[in-house]
């Protein structure tokens, strides 16, 4: 059922499941510059849907002055259109307060005044970036972003950050104001009685015409493509952007055995000497056009394994290190369990790095029991280099 004093909106209605409304924590999001009425004319629209999505918080992300003006015009006791219009709408209790105003920081940690040089530009976008990801690492919430409001870029980095994280229940979109309503700077929502302003050019009109159109912008989701450390960790907006661009780009895989790291999608991982070396041992047989390879037998060591193995292990090593432990483990071969244990360790390395990008990269067994192992990629995307 829609609100009762507000009016009737149709728009599409999310699977059950994903429905916005359904979650216990509603959140709006919306960046603003020196215009915080974008936070109450964006909340009369959406109450105003046809299942209303009336937020249980808001937060604002602006500048200095954004936050003072957006402090002075929706919270305070002489003017407060917040709470105006969650009275006049009876929209219950919103957690809307000055800690839901969150003010840009620069590199140094200082608020932002406004964004004026590539690193204030830098700055705002990880700033951005890291709210939208605390936000949607909770389950148990919706998330609603409105890029209406702030200058350009940061409209843009919300919407961008959203199509980071953003999960099936989550929502972006912009707000329309009818004329002459749309750049007055007296104008906060619709009002349910006349209330008469005076509008730029000097006129007269009444907010209860007003008109307030919620337009959803639909966005296409990466986040199943990032690691899972990115998910929960604090990366820079432009370290989260690489990361979905890899999960995204042909693989390609770049073994470095001087410095024992590989490139995988143009994403940097040190490995192990006996991770690495196992992972050399099938990418020069894909190289070479080689038949798959079952694992040696639990239980019953191999001692081709083993030499094919060591062969990788010691070019790591090098001649003056100690691979006494190594070699004397594989002294009689290599068994399964060993395999079984080195391939393990190197698939989970490979997905903290890549997240689901790493299938591309694992050894992988054929789907079938016994398992033959080889490394799927094709011979061209594999590459040996000596960088310094």
């Amino acid at each position: 059922m829609r609100h009762p004093k507000l009016p009737h909106m149709n728009t599409a209605v999310a699977p059950k499941h994903q429905d916005p409304c359904d979650f216990s924590r509603r959140i709006l999001l919306a960046v603003s510059g020196l215009s915080p009425q974008i936070v109450t004319e964006t909340i009369y629209a959406l109450a105003a849907q046809y299942d209303p999505f009336v937020p249980t918080e808001v937060h604002l992300i602006t500048a200095r002055e954004g936050a003072q003006r957006a402090e002075l015009s929706l919270l305070s006791d002489d003017l407060g259109w917040f709470h105006k219009l969650c009275q006049d709408y009876k929209l219950g209790s919103i957690s809307f307060s000055r800690k839901n105003i969150h003010i840009m920081r620069d590199a140094s940690e200082r608020g932002m005044s406004d964004i004026r040089s590539i690193e204030d530009n830098h700055a705002a976008a990880d700033f951005i970036t890291a709210r939208v990801r605390q936000f949607s690492a909770d389950p148990e919430c919706a998330l609603h972003v409105s890029i209406a409001g702030g200058r350009k870029t940061m409209g843009f980095y919300l919407g961008y950050a959203l199509s980071l994280f953003g999960r099936p229940q989550d929502r972006l979109s912009h707000v329309l104001v009818s004329e002459p309503f749309e750049h007055s700077m007296d104008f906060f929502y619709p009002a349910p009685y006349s209330r008469v302003l005076q509008t730029r050019d000097g006129k007269l009109a009444d907010t209860a015409m007003a008109k307030v159109m919620l337009a959803q912008i639909p966005f296409v989701s990466l986040r199943h493509g990032l690691p899972q450390a990115l998910l929960a960790g604090h990366a820079s907006f432009s370290e989260t952007v690489s990361a979905a661009q890899a999960a995204l780009a042909p693989p390609e895989l770049v073994i470095d055995m001087a410095q024992r790291r590989i490139w995988a999608s143009g994403v940097e991982i040190e490995l192990p000497p006996a991770e690495l070396a196992l992972l050399a041992v099938f990418a020069r047989r894909a190289i070479a056009g080689q038949a798959a390879l079952p694992a040696p037998s639990k239980g019953a060591p191999d001692q081709a394994w083993a030499n094919r193995f060591l062969r990788e292990y010691r070019t790591l090593i090098g001649p003056l290190a100690d691979a006494d432990t190594t070699e004397g483990a594989l002294r009689s071969g290599m068994d399964g369990e060993y395999f079984s244990s080195r391939q393990s360790k190197l698939e989970k390395r490979l997905k903290t790095a890549l997240g689901p990008a790493a299938v591309a990269y694992r050894i992988d067994d054929g789907n079938q029991r016994p398992g033959k192992y080889r490394l799927t990629l094709a011979p061209e995307a594999i590459t040996f280099v000596n960088k310094p």
